[in-house]
């Protein structure tokens, strides 16, 4: 038996002409927190539908719970779907003790695991309010506990972070990391980089319906040049024969390239770094000949510029946070 919660092996989906899916394959090992990450229309949710058996796929296998089929393991998944609901007059603990039943829990052991769930996640006092007179966020945790209230060994969330405020983002993320402490394996779509750079520990990157990335977090760092911004009044157009420099730009306030009327530079500057590179170089070499900098910024391409590398014009597409 493999290791690997799921695997998907050359999935498409087509609907006529168009194609949602194109040719998809990865792996997500047991115990792993994985981003599914793309823009909007990416096919991020048809692939979860097929995962879950609620479309099938027009070609291609796919192995989850080292089952063929998600009917098979069912009562072993949990599930939020992108189109998020609760029944409004149910009060939250019924909402999760119903939700549990249904996958084979008593109804006594299913309202036991309701309020050890409630208190857990910090919603104890809310256990008996109406669904209707809880806050958008507390409302979607109630239904992120209704997912996993049959403790499944695999949990997928399809765009969790949606619509919430920064606060109820930072609850989600916390959600997931004690599912992951706990031993389950999560998959979770989101076309907000930020979320996945913090919490994932590989991602898998779709655009326009084809794998355009399947990697760590800190691999997919490395596919585009560390940046070092400097502030100079002089040209530190001499940079450009260090040979660990990869390129060099003036910049002004806004990123945009700029030259002065003189054909002489502006102020800022942006320094793409190679691999052999260190920021350190950079600064020593403008010390040693005496080029005062007024400024200067470093940090490692984040998950959000990776992204707009790879995937081009259909990043506007996304939102990012």
């Amino acid at each position: 038996m493999t290791e690997n919660t799921l695997e998907l092996r050359n999935v498409t989906k087509t609907y006529g002409d168009f194609t949602a899916v194109d040719d998809v394959s990865f792996v997500v090992p047991k115990g792993a927190v994985y981003g599914f990450l793309g823009p909007n229309g990416a096919g991020k949710t048809t692939s979860i539908r097929m995962i879950l058996e609620i479309i099938k796929p027009t070609s291609g296998e796919i192995s989850i719970l080292n089952g063929r089929s998600a009917l098979e393991v069912r009562d072993r998944i949990g599930y939020l779907p992108e189109e998020k609901g609760l029944y409004k007059k149910m009060r939250a603990w019924s909402i999760i003790a119903y939700f549990a039943t249904l996958k084979g829990m008593s109804r006594k052991d299913a309202k036991h695991r309701a309020f050890e769930l409630l208190e857990r996640y910090g919603l104890k006092d809310f256990a008996n309010a109406k669904t209707e007179a809880l806050s958008k966020g507390m409302g979607q945790k109630v239904q992120v506990l209704a997912s996993i209230a049959h403790d499944p060994e695999f949990v997928i969330l399809d765009e969790p972070f949606s619509g919430l405020d920064p606060v109820n983002q930072e609850v989600m993320e916390d959600v997931i990391r004690d599912l992951s402490e706990r031993g389950h394996t999560v998959l979770f779509s989101t076309h907000v980089m930020s979320h996945a750079e913090r919490i994932c520990d590989q991602i898998v990157l779709l655009a326009g319906g084809k794998k355009v990335l399947d990697d760590t977090v800190e691999n997919a760092r490395h596919i585009i040049p560390r940046k070092l911004r400097l502030e100079s009044p002089k040209s530190l157009q001499f940079l450009e024969q260090m040979g660990d420099v990869l390129r060099m730009a003036p910049i002004d306030e806004k990123g945009d390239i700029i030259v002065d009327g003189q054909g002489q530079p502006g102020k800022l500057w942006d320094v793409y770094l190679s691999e052999k590179a260190e920021p350190i170089d950079v600064i020593e070499a403008c010390l040693r000949e005496g080029i005062p900098l007024e400024r200067f910024d470093y940090s490692p391409p984040s998950l959000h510029e990776v992204f707009v590398h790879l995937v081009g014009d259909q990043a506007k597409e996304a939102s990012f946070r």
